[in-house]
């Protein structure tokens, strides 16, 4: 019995890692569609009570802080307040190729993501379209982010998405400058201000730059973190 008891609970785990990473997963696929349509409420409650979001350089805390990026600042550029959709604005996030890693006491998580977003302003309502943004753009970044499992629930404990790249529809992106820059000024000077700036060190520049974003996972085959000597030494012992 010891030997179908060691099985079965091998099998427990196995399962339940599997229903953790579809947990977080469907957690962070519900955050794409509820920033499609700008409903800061629905993503602020997707973030633990300590959550936070890094955007341009700059991090928002708490819930005060997702609803100061998402609300205050998001909503009101893209919906001038009003919970979405809205007429004539496309603003589709899609997130793709998740690489998630759960924590083996199943408490804490780290997952990588690739988002990408379509965003424009028809000609219909082109009077609704902010002063300095194209009306048609492109945009890609990478998630780095923290999830904790919060009562029971898998929930965001810090989302910090590092944009790699702008693309003016018509021009592409080798003629595109990003019209958002890393923050300058803090809230509560800069009403939509991030509550802190991160050390010169840690600040991202955005497109035409680029930059590595550390891969929180371990290497798939090798089974760590990826070392480009360690990995030159070991072809020098193969067949």
């Amino acid at each position: 019995m010891s030997e179908v008891e060691a099985r079965l609970a091998a099998l427990e785990g196995r399962v339940a890692e599997l229903e953790d990473l579809n947990a977080i997963r469907r957690l962070q696929m519900a955050y794409g569609y509820y920033i499609d349509y700008n409903r800061p409420e629905e993503v602020a409650g997707l973030f633990a009570r300590d959550g936070a979001v890094v955007f341009l350089s700059g991090e928002y805390r708490g819930y005060e802080g997702v609803i100061r990026l998402y609300g205050t600042w998001f909503q009101n550029l893209f919906t001038g307040g009003r919970r979405g959709p809205v007429k004539g604005l496309l603003l589709d996030h899609f997130q793709l190729q998740d690489v998630i890693t759960v924590a083996p006491d199943r408490k804490t998580a780290k997952g990588r993501f690739r988002g990408i977003l379509a965003g424009g302003w028809h000609d219909a309502v082109l009077d609704a379209k902010p002063e300095g943004m194209p009306q048609q753009f492109w945009e890609a970044g990478i998630y780095e982010n923290d999830y904790v499992r919060e009562d029971g629930v898998w929930k965001i404990k810090r989302l910090d998405y590092m944009m790699q790249w702008q693309a003016d529809y018509e021009t592409g992106w080798a003629k595109t400058i990003a019209h958002l820059q890393p923050a300058q000024v803090c809230f509560p000077e800069n009403p939509i201000g991030p509550d802190v700036i991160l050390p010169e060190k840690d600040v991202r520049e955005t497109w035409p730059h680029r930059q590595e974003v550390p891969m929180s996972f371990a290497h798939p085959v090798l089974g760590a973190a990826f070392v480009r000597d360690a990995f030159t030494a070991m072809q020098g012992k193969w067949p």
